[in-house]
C-alpha cells in the first residue's frame, strides 16, 4: 500500500470519528465546540432560507425582497435585485443570503454558549438557563437590525427568553 493510500485512509477514518461524534470541529473546548457547530449549523439553514425566499421573489416578479412579520407585506431590502442587471441581482441576493445566515448562526451560537456556560456555572440545566440565555440571545438578534430601537431590543428579548423557556419546557414533557 502506498502512502498516498494509507494517508488517504487516515484521513477517511478520521472524519469518521469526528462524525461519530457528532462533532464538526474540533476547538479544543466543549464551549467551543457547541458554539461552533451551532453557528455553522444555523448559518447554512439561515442561508438556505434566505436563497429560498430571494430565489421565489426574483422568479415570481423580478423583485427582491423579504415578507415582513404579521402584515405579510413584501418589505423591498434590496431594489437593485430586480433581474433587469444579473450581475446586481446575483450580488444583492448573497449580500442578502449572507447577512441572514450570520443573523442565524449568531443567534444559534449564542443561545447555545450561553446555555452551556449557565449549566456549567449554576449545575443545572433548567428553565432559568433557557430564559436568560434567550433573552440575551433575543436582544443580540435585534441588535443586528438596520433600525435597532429600546422597544424593539427589549420585545425580542422577552420573546427569545419565553420561547426558549418553552422549548426547555416542553422537551421535558416529549
Amino acid at each position: 500500500m502506498s502512502s498516498v493510500e494509507t494517508q488517504a485512509r487516515a484521513f477517511v477514518d478520521e472524519v469518521r470519528c469526528g462524525l461519530e461524534k457528532n462533532w464538526m470541529l474540533d476547538l479544543g473546548h466543549p464551549l467551543l465546540n457547541r458554539i461552533a457547530e451551532s453557528f455553522v449549523k444555523a448559518a447554512g439553514i439561515g442561508a438556505v432560507q434566505a436563497a429560498a425566499r430571494e430565489s421565489y421573489f426574483m422568479a415570481i416578479d423580478g423583485e427582491g425582497g423579504s415578507v415582513s412579520g404579521t402584515t405579510g407585506s413584501r418589505k423591498r431590502s434590496f431594489p437593485e435585485l430586480n433581474g433587469t442587471n444579473s450581475s446586481k441581482s446575483v450580488e444583492a441576493m448573497v449580500k442578502s443570503v449572507s447577512k441572514e445566515s450570520l443573523q442565524w448562526g449568531l443567534a444559534a451560537g449564542v443561545h447555545s454558549g450561553l446555555t452551556y456556560g449557565l449549566t456549567e456555572v449554576r449545575g443545572a440545566h433548567d428553565w432559568r438557563n433557557s430564559a436568560v440565555a434567550g433573552a440575551i440571545t433575543g436582544a443580540a438578534v435585534a441588535l443586528t437590525s438596520d433600525c435597532a430601537s429600546r422597544e424593539q431590543v427589549v420585545q425580542c428579548a422577552i420573546a427569545g427568553a419565553a420561547l426558549s423557556t418553552a422549548a426547555n419546557v416542553l422537551s421535558g414533557i416529549f
